[in-house]
């Protein structure tokens, strides 16, 4: 058997990363399809996992590969899948069913260019809000978003403590040039913080399937085979796990599935904050377009003007406590990302006009230029003036 946890420095790309990341978290059971730009992730898992008892399975599409994933979760594995733009539009409906029978699992998304098969190579940001609104009906979801291979490595391994945590697929939101980017990566098996699966404190008879916890998140998942009588069902259900379909099991349901995420939130939501103390501007951004703000924040305080950094590790659920707090103090926001504007919508919906919100948008195919970021607050602080 060989290592689950790569301890050492070594120099891997994001999609390497965030393979090793799934391994050194437990993942058992690897199933996905071929697609551009992740497939650096299946391939290096493919490897990996039967070196540590695991398994790997080609699926003949996305739909099913998130299928085996919510299977295999239930068989008491913990399960991953990647996929990119096309692929995860497909997992849409199956990302619902995740989310409804409450199924840890990871699905990572290495954005490229859209839409359909746009750009398969070529980076892009398009599907941050597919990501929170893609699948039908109301819930709530976990979208990590790394910026670098390091943290391709790290999120995932919170990935998967978050989604055992919370009960839920979490998902890891990357993108073409940092899934491609080759840098050092550190792996430290005595940093690195891994959860368990929690299974059911009562004996079978007692011990209802989806009774909710103090934190609203269903105490304990048995697997099947564990003796438990276990319904797991799309329809809406009792605790038990037992479809009833009325209305009040249906507020019941989805106002948990929102709540167990929300009224967590200040446990969840991470972001990294980079001379705001003094700023009159602020850079909202997110993935590899932080990398490109960074280099316009050093531009802009080249120049005296006071600008800061507010990159978001969580995406969703989105800061909002933090971003409506700091639009009370700065002059303005400005939002870079690898789209035509999606996250931006979130940032002006929080600050409901208190302040400046500035798009810079990029259709994608390559990262920003940071002269247009710079371009961007020099007309924010003009504005303000």
């Amino acid at each position: 058997m060989g290592k689950r946890i790569l301890a050492g420095t070594h120099f891997m790309n994001g999609d390497e990363a965030c393979a090793e990341g799934a391994v050194a978290a437990g993942c058992s059971l690897f199933a996905g399809y071929p697609i551009t730009p992740q497939s650096e992730i299946a391939e290096r898992i493919s490897v990996r996992l039967p070196q540590v008892g695991g398994v790997f399975i080609q699926m003949e599409d996305e739909i099913s590969s998130l299928a085996a994933v919510l299977g295999g979760a239930w068989g008491g594995a913990k399960a991953m899948t990647a996929t990119s733009g096309p692929g995860f539009s497909l997992m849409m409906e199956n990302l619902g069913l995740g989310l409804m029978t409450e199924t840890p699992c990871v699905l990572i998304n290495i954005q490229r260019g859209g839409p359909s098969t746009g750009l398969p190579t070529l980076v892009g940001q398009g599907d941050m809000m597919q990501a929170r609104w893609g699948s039908h009906g109301d819930y709530a979801v976990i979208a990590l978003c790394p910026s670098s291979p390091q943290e391709s490595f790290e999120l995932t391994v919170d990935a998967f403590n978050l989604a055992e945590i919370y009960r839920l697929p979490v998902l890891v939101m990357s993108d073409e040039v940092v899934g491609h980017m080759y840098e050092r990566v550190d792996i430290d098996p005595d940093k690195i913080k891994i959860v368990e699966r929690k299974k059911p404190s009562l004996p079978p008879g007692e011990f209802l399937l989806y009774k909710p916890g103090p934190n609203l998140v269903p105490e304990g998942m048995p697997s099947f085979g564990d003796g438990y009588k276990v319904h797991v069902t799309g329809l809406t259900h009792d605790e038990r796990g037992y479809p009833i379909i009325d209305a009040a099991t249906q507020h019941q349901n989805v106002v948990r599935l929102r709540d167990k995420i929300y009224k967590n939130i200040d446990d969840i939501v991470r972001v990294e904050e980079t001379a705001t103390e003094d700023a009159d501007v602020v850079i909202v951004t997110y993935g590899i377009s932080a990398r490109t703000s960074l280099g316009a924040l050093n531009m802009a305080r080249d120049k005296g003007l006071k600008v800061g950094m507010l990159r978001l590790i969580t995406v969703w659920p989105f800061p909002e406590a933090i971003v409506k707090a700091m639009a009370q103090r700065v002059a303005g926001f400005v939002v870079p990302e690898i789209n035509l504007g999606q996250i931006v919508l979130e940032v002006d919906r929080v600050v409901r006009g208190d302040t400046i919100v500035r798009s810079v948008p990029h259709a994608g195919g390559d990262i920003h230029d940071p002269r247009v970021i710079l371009e961007a607050i020099e007309e924010v602080l003009a504005h303000a003036s």
